[in-house]
């Protein structure tokens, strides 16, 4: 995939012109990770962020009973890792491989170079953390008003995009993850929307028979 038209998709990379561009990929590198392979661990001193090429990135946070969760997925085109960008404290969250994924790893120095040169370009970042604080924001009002059933629903539709036919590429324990709830409260809720004809499952390939219904339950 050419690098230049990956990068015009991110609110950042699309504001820069070719010259300031150039000098923020000079010491850009492409790295491939296996899946479950770590990236980066929660807590890690950071140097880079990245941006997923291909395949698909799993963002995880820990708890006080130490299990991961999983709050964010990351595809083609998004920019992850950004974080420590300003505050340079430490990995706010461990990035692992869900499938084997290619990514541009671009170090912190050329982009603040960047950034020093042309202020405005500030601009581009805040509004890239405005929507992850959107998206917190969600996550936080769905866990408080939507119950196991509404945020599978819910969940179900975001993966699914336009397509009645897709594939989650995840366990069930990093779905029941990014849905925020028990493995076995997930795999019922599944089962029910099966039985009830809104879904079928066949190993991780889904299909939607009855989207309006699931959108309700949605809220």
């Amino acid at each position: 995939m050419d690098i230049v038209e990956l990068l015009s998709g991110t609110s950042f990379f699309q504001a820069l012109d070719d010259d300031t561009l150039a000098a923020v990929l000079s010491q850009h590198r492409r790295v491939f990770y296996r899946r479950n392979q770590e990236i980066f661990h929660e807590g890690d001193q950071a140097h880079a962020l990245y941006v997923v090429i291909s395949g698909r990135v799993g963002i995880l946070k820990s708890f006080l009973d130490r299990k991961e969760s999983m709050v964010a997925m990351m595809e083609s085109g998004d920019l992850f890792g950004e974080m420590s960008l300003f505050d340079e404290a430490g990995r706010s969250a461990t990035a692992r491989a869900i499938e084997g994924s290619e990514l541009l790893e671009i170090p912190y120095p050329p982009i603040r170079q960047a950034i020093e040169s042309r202020p405005k370009l500030l601009w581009s970042l805040v509004q890239l953390l405005a929507r992850r604080l959107r998206q917190t924001d969600d996550a936080l009002t769905d866990a408080m008003f939507l119950d196991v059933t509404g945020r599978t629903a819910k969940r179900i539709i975001e993966l699914a995009g336009e397509a009645d036919e897709f594939v989650i590429p995840l366990t069930q324990e990093e779905l029941a993850g990014l849905i925020g709830a028990s493995r076995e409260r997930v795999n019922k809720t599944l089962a029910t929307f099966v039985r009830a004809g809104y879904i079928e499952i066949n190993d991780r390939n889904y299909r939607i028979k009855n989207r309006k219904q699931l959108e309700i339950i949605a809220g």
